[in-house]
């Protein structure tokens, strides 16, 4: 099966990370994603083609072990690891692979409400099919020129955009299949990830030019997560921000970092379109623009 000939999911919502720097945050965002849909009822599973790095992977079994420990019910997605042929493959074992995963989909797409997919640091053929899947692509990015580059091509001198680079072409392909099939345009944000407290002038820079590409690329741009420690400490036990802060289900007392860190979360998923589990509506998808 080619990227051009992957299924339609019309039963569910696709929510793809994606970012082919790794380090980014996606699996961050992606866990915190599908929590908060679970959190607002919704019947939610996720997939993990990360086959090097199994981060998502690996935070749920955490969250698990977490709540067994404790003794408490924590919301846990029905997770699905995926392994991709990783070792020079073949364009038999692309295809393969690629309808496995179609398969997977659509069979979830019968029972889940949504489907969260974390792609990995790196380009992959699978990567590039989930991309052409989504209904909202999330792309976290690093708040710095090392990693802007992912996007488009910087003059060294001026710090202005003089091209877009080679991953905003593949999700420019991607997009392009994706309304061939349904008829729409995918939603694609792009989150400013592990923001500094300090307006440097580097900050400017990267948001003037973050704007300038959201122009080119039809975009939207949002404020994503600040560089918090409280963020790493979350993975160990698999919890995220929206989770309950009292002293048994965090294993600690509660700080203004766990409170900072859930009105950032809170407010990154005003931005993209999700309510907070506060609300009982799930607005994701409704600002992607008609074809």
């Amino acid at each position: 099966m080619s990227l051009g000939t992957a299924a339609s999911i019309s039963s569910a919502r696709v929510i793809v990370v994606g970012n082919e720097k790794g380090g980014s945050g996606k699996s961050t965002i992606a866990m915190h994603i599908a929590i908060a849909l679970m959190k607002l009822n919704q019947r939610v599973s996720t997939i993990d083609l990360d086959s090097r790095q199994k981060t998502f992977t690996n935070y749920i079994v955490n969250r698990h072990a977490w709540a067994q420990q404790i003794q408490r019910e924590l919301e846990i997605p029905n997770h699905l690891y995926f392994t991709e042929t990783t070792d020079h493959p073949t364009v038999e074992e692309e295809v393969a692979d690629g309808n496995a995963l179609s398969d997977r989909i659509e069979a979830f797409a019968r029972d889940y409400n949504f489907i969260v997919i974390d792609t990995p640091g790196h380009n992959s053929y699978l990567g590039r099919l989930a991309h052409s899947m989504a209904d909202i692509l999330i792309t976290p990015l690093n708040d710095s020129f090392v990693d802007l580059d992912v996007l488009g091509t910087i003059d060294r001198a001026t710090f202005t955009i003089t091209g877009t680079s080679h991953y905003s072409k593949m999700v420019e392909e991607a997009r392009r299949l994706y309304q061939m099939r349904n008829n729409m345009i995918p939603d694609w944000i792009v989150l400013r990830n592990r923001l500094s407290m300090l307006n440097s002038r580097n900050t400017r820079h990267v948001g003037e030019g973050l704007e300038e590409l959201s122009r080119r690329l039809n975009f939207r741009c949002v404020e994503g997560l600040a560089e918090r420690v409280i963020f790493r400490e979350f993975y160990p036990r698999g919890l995220t921000a929206l989770d309950d802060l009292d002293a048994t289900t965090l294993g600690t007392r509660s700080t203004l970092s766990h409170v900072t860190a859930r009105f950032e979360i809170e407010n990154l998923l005003g931005a993209v379109g999700l309510r907070t589990p506060v609300s009982s509506e799930v607005l994701i998808g409704q600002s992607r623009d008609a074809a």
